[in-house]
């Protein structure tokens, strides 16, 4: 039977990474969230980022999305596709 529940290996870098996002996601300096509410906002970032860049498609030239949007999860070819590099 599979089980909807993971558990993570955290790195070194995978702390790091959860702790800045933690920071973000913080409601002021002393708000320490749960690493389940940081690992859902940026879940729901990425997903909302993706909707977003497919919106602007039509409304934004090309080169703009691509040098505002790219990043190293969500890299844009010049005029063909969105395409997720993470992995």
């Amino acid at each position: 039977m599979r089980t909807d529940q993971t558990t993570l290996r955290l790195s070194d870098e995978r702390k790091r990474l959860l702790d800045q996002a933690g920071e973000i996601v913080a409601a002021g300096p002393d708000d320490d969230p749960p690493r389940s509410d940081v690992i859902d906002a940026a879940l729901t970032h990425l997903i909302e980022s993706h909707e977003n860049l497919n919106t602007a498609r039509g409304e934004y030239p090309a080169n703009e999305i691509k040098e505002i949007a790219s990043t190293s999860v969500l890299g844009l070819r010049y005029r063909t596709s969105i395409e997720s590099d993470w992995r």
